[in-house]
């Protein structure tokens, strides 16, 4: 379907349409020469890719319940060989993921790496469900904890109530969209702070954890690999466990465009960020086995307060803190990164025309940030969430698996393509093997839950005929869509564009 595009003109505040041109309310309806392009400025430098990636990585369960690892391996040397694996494995999605990205230089990830392949109707079903259901729901889940976290410390000898947890969780996620609605700069500068303190906080698990190793702490090391032995269903579980922990790496290639240098700023930012998470993820888990064995880490309700209590003393008091920090990154950089999907998909005409409009003097994606903050309220305030996410599991890994197969297709078929980073074969195929193994493992251990995501999923194709493809939509419809796109374009000062970028 093309659209005609919905274009005003701004002037002293007024949006009127018809004309291509852009004038600020600030200059009286005058044009100065030169005047900067509304466009999403390229600000995201190798610093700010490796805090996008390493702070959307680390969220809460590193610090909180690090035991689905554990739990279905059996033994503290499998489990440790599992975190290890799982790091290589997902350095293999994000090095697939980093050819991808320095080969189409368009920002929005999985949906443009599906776009490019499969065309418009998958990738259409994975922005449908990522819209409506996915991303509203992780962004909800992180901020409960979050908002859990904050208020720990003022709660000590009682429970916490729900009612001011998800009061406090509302009043984080509006920080989050609004900080993102305001500036790049500033969001990106956040979360490089917040990345600090995740590894700040790493570190002072680590740290306590090396000094025990050498005083000759080694006890629950002995006989590492013994104990349960782990299950047929077990091993595939902790290993889906383990890249659901590293999961995040991809966040990068959604703002491609906003990259400084992106052939050598993305492989590189990729390969710093793996590499710090795996070695971080693997001597995190040494460090509490130096104090807290096996059973008592399965057993613990937040692991790295009960390893702080014992080492550090009144210190654990901090850890919440920490925890707090760590999900408010993993919120920043979420909504920082999936806004652009929003944009890339409304400039391709898969989503309503107002999401790919820019903010004229902030040069952000207003719309598609701020269409997230109803969305995850709902969720927040919906019930159940954990269960809910449960169902669209799956659906991570089958587009994920999807794009990367995407990469192989390519090397067959555009052979001549501009490739600045080429990974060898094997790579995308055995992560993609492992991303439809997932899939697989999904369908096998939770049919129901995983059954319901793959009907609502479905509802996408549906959609995307009566939404995309169905052109004869009655006059009175188009006139109301039209006026409704230059209400918002009045009301939130933003306009189409000027980067042009199309699939």
């Amino acid at each position: 379907m093309v659209r005609k595009p919905v274009v005003a003109t701004i002037s002293k505040g007024s949006y009127l349409q018809g004309n291509v041109s852009r004038r600020l309310p600030s200059m009286g309806g005058k044009e100065p020469p030169g005047q900067e392009k509304v466009v999403l400025k390229k600000k995201i430098t190798l610093l700010r890719g490796v805090s996008i990636i390493i702070g959307t990585i680390i969220g809460a369960g590193i610090f909180i319940s690090p035991k689905g690892v554990l739990q279905n391996t059996g033994s503290v040397g499998m489990s440790l060989s599992v975190w290890t694996v799982c790091g290589v494995l997902s350095l293999f999605g994000a090095l697939s993921y980093a050819e991808l990205g320095t080969s189409i230089k368009k920002s929005g990830g999985h949906y443009t790496y599906i776009l490019e392949v499969f065309g418009p109707l998958l990738a259409f079903v994975r922005v449908w469900v990522e819209l409506l259901i996915i991303r509203p729901g992780a962004t909800a889940v992180i901020s409960l904890a979050f908002g859990r976290y904050i208020l720990e410390p003022f709660f000590i000898q009682c429970e916490i109530p729900e009612l001011a947890i998800k009061l406090i969780t509302a009043v984080g996620i509006t920080v989050v969209m609004v900080l993102n609605s305001v500036s790049v700069s500033w969001s990106a500068r956040i979360q490089i702070f917040l990345t600090f303190c995740k590894l700040t906080a790493i570190l002072i698990i680590i740290v306590p954890g090396v000094i025990q190793l050498i005083k000759g702490q080694t006890q629950h090391f002995k006989d590492a690999f013994s104990g349960r032995d782990a299950s047929i269903m077990g091993l595939p579980l902790a290993f889906y466990y383990g890249m659901y922990a590293y999961a995040g790496w991809f966040y990068l290639n959604f703002v491609t465009e906003e990259v400084e240098n992106p052939e050598k700023t993305i492989p590189l930012a990729i390969c710093i960020s793996m590499v710090i998470v795996t070695v971080g993820y693997v001597l995190t888990n040494v460090a509490y086995f130096t104090t807290i064995s096996a059973e008592e880490l399965l057993l613990s309700k937040a692991v790295a307060v009960t390893f702080s209590e014992r080492l550090l003393g009144s210190f654990s008091l901090a850890v919440p803190i920490f925890v707090a920090l760590s999900c408010f990154g993993s919120m920043n950089g979420g909504v920082f990164a999936v806004s652009r999907l929003f944009y890339v998909a409304s400039r391709e005409g898969h989503l309503p025309e107002i999401l790919s409009m820019i903010h004229v003097r902030k040069h952000t994606p207003l719309p598609a940030v701020i269409v997230l903050h109803p969305l995850t309220m709902i969720m927040l305030f919906s019930g159940d969430l954990n269960s809910l996410l449960n169902f669209f599991s799956f659906a991570r890994w089958l587009f994920i698996g999807l794009a990367v197969a995407g990469l192989i297709y390519l090397r067959y078929k555009r052979p001549d393509m501009h490739r600045p980073f080429k990974v060898p074969l094997f790579i995308p195929a055995l992560f993609s093997f492992t991303c439809f193994f997932m899939v697989a493992l999904s369908l096998y251990s939770d049919p129901f839950s995983t059954g319901v995501g793959f009907v609502i999923t479905l509802t996408g194709v549906p959609a995307y005929y009566l939404f995309i493809i169905w052109d004869k939509k009655p006059k009175w419809f188009r006139r109301a869509s039209d006026r409704v796109t230059r209400t918002l374009q009045i009301i939130l000062e933003v306009v189409p564009g000027e980067d042009g970028h199309k699939l």
